[in-house]
């Protein structure tokens, strides 16, 4: 199962980016991000396709500091301990490692992503000027703030966050493909402590190394 890219820049970004103004209208979306420095919470993360067919499952934990710092781990279900792949956001650089094949690729945040959500992770850009935000109304006992980016080579077509009494639990991000990935969050604690080496990583011995990291 692979890290949905698309799907953990997204929330980087959202968890990290800068609103240069404040908006007309508030949502759901601006009240958590406002004091929110760091989040660390479970997941479970389900794929299906464009018929709506499960392609894969797995579970995670996610570990977010902010500006611009995140580990996001997925083990595919049924899978050995420490089998998975890895996604840690260390500020400057992103890595990927796949621990099945024992490889890491990185590279710098903004090398190559200028037009995806992506160019969002410095901080320094106005949400609104790149995605279309609004309250989705309510169901399945959720409120909903549905995202959508404005430039037409962004990596996905659409997000749609949901709360409970303010909180994030539920994330549904639909991408160019047709495939859907939905993400449910517990045991999210706010504001905790995060240790310097969660959000940092050194590729491991003997590790395929692909790309250059920023200094």
């Amino acid at each position: 199962m692979r890290v949905s890219t698309a799907l953990v820049l997204l929330l980087t970004l959202l968890l990290n980016a800068a609103w240069s103004e404040t908006p007309d209208r508030v949502t759901l979306l601006d009240r958590y991000l406002e004091g929110l420095q760091t989040l660390r919470a479970n997941f479970s993360q389900t794929l299906t396709d464009s018929h709506g067919a499960e392609i894969d499952h797995g579970a995670g934990t996610l570990v977010v500091s902010r500006p611009g710092k995140l580990r996001w781990e997925l083990r595919p279900q049924g899978a050995r301990e420490g089998a998975g792949e890895l996604m840690v956001a260390d500020g400057k650089n992103v890595w990927f490692y796949d621990r099945d094949l024992a490889q890491v690729s990185v590279k710098p945040i903004d090398a190559g992503l200028s037009g995806t959500p992506a160019m969002l992770l410095s901080g320094g850009v106005d949400v609104r000027r790149n995605f279309v935000l609004n309250d989705a109304g309510e169901r399945e006992g959720l409120n909903w703030v549905s995202v959508e980016p404005r430039a037409a080579d962004s990596d996905f077509r659409r997000a749609r966050l949901g709360f409970a009494h303010g909180d994030l639990t539920r994330m549904v991000l639909d991408d160019k493909l047709g495939q859907t990935a939905n993400i449910v969050f517990d045991h999210a604690v706010r504001n905790g402590p995060v240790a310097a080496d969660e959000v940092s990583f050194t590729p491991p011995a003997g590790a395929d190394v692909i790309g250059t990291p920023r200094p």
